[in-house]
């Protein structure tokens, strides 16, 4: 209490403002923390089950303790508070772990940058506790995983001079609050020394800069490192298994109460129903469907939101420092932060309908690519051609229903039991899972009259991948395997100790250097080996390895769809899929990737209208004849294949592929005219950016002109 009465004399003096968030625990502290959790008895985690085994499992088991309606943050982590309570403990999600909202976060770690200036200004002590219980769960969850998560600091340039004081009180009142869980104090950066760290921030009127630490993870990883541990503990879960219907029985006092759901294996279609003591729902943006089916007359409380964000390449941020915009023009935060060696900004916050495909629209990319201009040098052209890759995610804020004031909005997560006994956790955020399940699973063991065998063993217990990490770890995968440095990076940083046995299944490439490491595709290091072990950590289908398993899908539209047909093609060597069944995961990848990635938005640019000056449209017409000598109104794939011949430059036929399905938006196998000066357009504006034709056309120009004639360069007869 007198830490926030500091506070708020701070607030007081006109000095504090929202602002950074605290830094965390780093090096030697996740070190003692991890020695603390080991000395805690953490027991041995057991030999993932397959499948089908928790499966069968699930159909034949009599009752389970605990039952889990969603596969996200917060129900996997639910699953792992109560198994490590002793609880018999089961969990469906009707499609892959972290497929919904949990996957697609701003990828950050934090405290609460807003919630700190409310709790101060509004001498709000509740809001006070909030951020607090979030700057330990910061903490604890970079301890837990330190290959999943790191700090990153994050600059917050400052453009008027009495701002300078103002936002500097309120970052250093983050600092405060995280006491000793503190990486490194917030500092000031002069003009010179800003534009040194970032030099791609704007120059002009810039009078400095605040630089704050916080914490950024591969969250669906991290999610995915949830399930793992909670099965790897003994817990039973199943992901593409759907609940169809929720079953009842009379309670002693009469009343109709849960105690098990009827579900469907989505991929064998299998029907059968589980038992337990407890149902909880922790199903995010969905949470009203499944509180229906328990109770059909029962009023809504979720209102989702949309949140959009954009993947740009690597050279529009540095490496190592992110960028807060802590007032956009619409009142709204957006974060500009190095990502997967990608940049990655958002995001907005628009009301949205509850949709298993939500798709981010144009207005919203718009909206990031012109708030991060605003930031950016004029030397860096913001091209809506460089959006690499584009989502959504559906927040799910709710009402409390047992709130005196039901319309206003839970700043906090919300627990709710029905009078049927369902026990409904949602709100919350990323950063706070673990303490929303150890707050949902008290009140399963009051709702259920469970017996635990202890209490939550959560804080401080290491998740799957974490026992014996070290950031020097890949230096072995390099020694041991021949693998590349950065491909050796990125298994340790994603499997923690696992990364040896990816590794093992690492195939040989044929190259003196790397040794071993066939990839997906060069720009990325994804192996083909990852898609193997993906199998084994329960990926069913495509999409699952695309979006969750690697992040491709996230990080470069284009480049997962050119990995599409293999990623398919060793996943049936795994799974034993038919012919019939490759083609439905190659026709449901690429319409994931189409409606949910962003590529539609892809295909709307190439139909911008085309205004050409009479000169460039004969030049454009002249590089058509080109192509098409045969003058036939438009250019085939044999076409292609013979200028590019001619220019000296060799593609598989994939590569080929791949070149006309970018141009031929009418998807009839042709390159039309109007197409290809659809193409011209959109690269002259910068609508699209990357289009191998228009490269290999810009090539043929630039060899056409070194081209020295014979006359004057002395040969010739």
């Amino acid at each position: 209490m007198a830490t926030f009465q500091k506070l708020r004399r701070l607030a007081v003096s006109g000095l504090v403002v929202a602002g950074g968030a605290s830094a965390i625990l780093f090096a030697r502290q996740q070190s003692n923390k991890q020695l603390q959790a080991a000395e805690s008895g953490i027991p041995t985690f057991a030999p993932l089950r397959s499948r089908e085994e928790q499966l069968k499992e699930l159909e034949e088991t009599p009752e389970f303790d605990v039952f889990i309606v969603g596969g996200g943050a917060t129900g996997c982590g639910v699953a792992l508070d109560a198994v490590s309570r002793g609880l018999k403990t089961a969990l469906v999600e009707k499609d892959d772990f972290s497929s919904g909202t949990s996957s697609r976060s701003t990828k950050l770690i934090h405290g609460g940058v807003r919630y700190l200036q409310k709790a101060i200004l509004g001498l709000d002590y509740e809001q006070y506790k909030l951020v607090k219980e979030a700057l330990h769960e910061r903490a604890n969850l970079l301890a837990i995983a330190p290959h999943l998560s790191a700090p990153i600091p994050i600059m917050l340039p400052v453009y008027k001079w009495w701002q300078l004081p103002y936002f500097y009180a309120g970052i250093k009142a983050y600092d405060i609050v995280a006491g000793k869980q503190c990486l490194k104090k917030s500092y000031f950066l002069s003009k010179s020394r800003a534009l040194e760290f970032f030099p791609m921030l704007k120059e002009e009127a810039l009078v400095g800069a605040i630089v704050y630490y916080d914490g950024q993870h591969n969250d669906a990883r991290m999610n995915l490192a949830l399930a793992l541990t909670s099965t790897r503990m003994g817990a039973t879960l199943c992901n593409h298994t759907e609940v169809l219907e929720l079953l009842k029985k009379k309670a002693e006092d009469g009343r109709e109460v849960v105690c098990g759901a009827k579900v469907r294996d989505c991929m064998t279609g299998k029907v059968f129903e589980v038992r337990a003591k407890t149902i909880i729902n922790a199903t995010g943006p969905f949470t009203d469907t499944i509180r229906q089916m328990a109770d059909p007359e029962t009023k809504k409380i979720c209102q989702p939101s949309a949140g959009v964000h954009v993947v740009l390449p690597g050279y529009y941020s540095p490496r190592a420092m992110g960028l807060l915009d802590p007032s956009t023009s619409d009142g709204r935060v957006i974060f500009f932060l190095p990502w997967e060696h990608k940049t990655l900004a958002g995001t907005t916050d628009t009301p949205c309908k509850v949709s298993d495909s939500p798709t981010p629209s144009e207005e919203e990319i718009q909206f990031i690519l012109k708030e991060i201009k605003n930031y950016l040098s004029p030397d860096v052209q913001v091209r809506r051609g460089d959006v690499l890759s584009a989502w959504s995610g559906i927040r799910p804020l709710v009402t409390d229903p047992k709130a005196k004031n039901t319309q206003s909005l839970s700043r906090n997560h919300v627990i709710d039991v029905s009078s049927s006994n369902l026990i409904t956790i949602a709100g919350g955020k990323w950063t706070t899972y673990r303490s929303m399940a150890m707050d949902t699973v008290d009140a399963a063991i009051e709702a259920g009259k469970l017996q635990p065998e202890s209490d939550s063993k959560t804080d401080g217990l290491l998740l799957d991948g974490a026992v014996g990490w070290t950031p020097t770890m890949y230096i072995r995968l390099v020694q041991d395997f021949g693998l590349e440095a950065d491909v050796a990076q990125h298994l340790a940083n994603t499997y923690g100790n696992h990364a040896f046995e990816v590794a093992k299944l690492a195939e040989l490439t044929g190259k003196r250097n790397p040794i071993v490491g066939v990839k997906l595709t060069e720009e990325f290091p994804y192996l083909e080996a990852e898609v193997r072990y993906a199998v084994r950590e329960y990926a069913c289908t495509a999409i699952d390895i695309l979006a969750r398993r690697t992040r491709l899908a996230f990080l470069n539209v284009q480049a997962a769809e050119d990995v599409t047909p293999r990623v398919v093609e060793i996943m049936a060597q795994e799974l034993g899929w038919s012919k019939q069944r490759q083609k439905e995961e190659k026709e449901k990848a690429l319409k994931f990737l189409f409606e949910q990635m962003g590529n539609s938005n892809r295909e709307k640019l190439m139909s911008i209208p085309i205004n050409f000056t009479a000169k460039e449209v004969q030049m454009y017409n002249k590089k058509f004849e080109n192509l098409d000598t045969e003058k036939k109104g438009y250019i085939t794939s044999v076409d292609v294949r013979r200028f590019l011949d001619s220019i000296g430059e060799k593609v598989t036929e994939d590569q080929l592929r791949d070149m006309m399905n970018e141009v031929d938006c009418n998807k009839n196998g042709l390159i039309e005219k109007d197409e290809f000066l659809q193409l011209m357009s959109a690269l002259k504006t910068g609508a699209v950016s990357h289009s191998r034709l228009g490269r290999a056309i810009e090539i043929h120009e630039e060899k056409r002109r070194d081209v020295i004639p014979t006359e004057r360069s002395g040969g010739g007869v």
